[in-house]
């Protein structure tokens, strides 16, 4: 069975909403999936999308293949959980913070 990782389409008209599935590659868009693995809501401004990379990170272990779409959702989403980490380090070093003086 060739398994893929794709968008299934939901929402009203003019306004798509899409769930991340992992699907038989045979079956329809809409149809039969396995497992639903996250949301992308293409009308959202900025992070429109939420993923389980551990399900992601297994399914492609066991050779599913993502689409095109859900390849650079994955990549945005590695991308954007990278990028917090670098902006929690403090910008002043903790003993300019130390030695400043109080203001009471």
């Amino acid at each position: 069975m060739a398994v893929s990782i794709r968008l299934r389409r939901e929402g009203a008209l003019n306004r798509p909403y899409y769930k991340v599935v992992v699907a038989d590659s045979r079956s329809p868009r809409d149809g039969k999936f396995i497992e639903i693995i996250g949301t992308y809501d293409p009308k959202k401004p900025g992070h429109n999308s939420t993923l389980k990379m551990d399900r992601i990170e297994h399914w492609i272990s066991k050779g599913a293949q993502p689409s095109d779409t859900v390849r650079s959702l994955i990549k945005k989403t590695r991308k954007q959980a990278s990028a917090p980490a670098e902006e929690t380090v403090p910008s002043v070093p903790a003993e300019e913070t130390a030695a400043a003086p109080a203001t009471e």
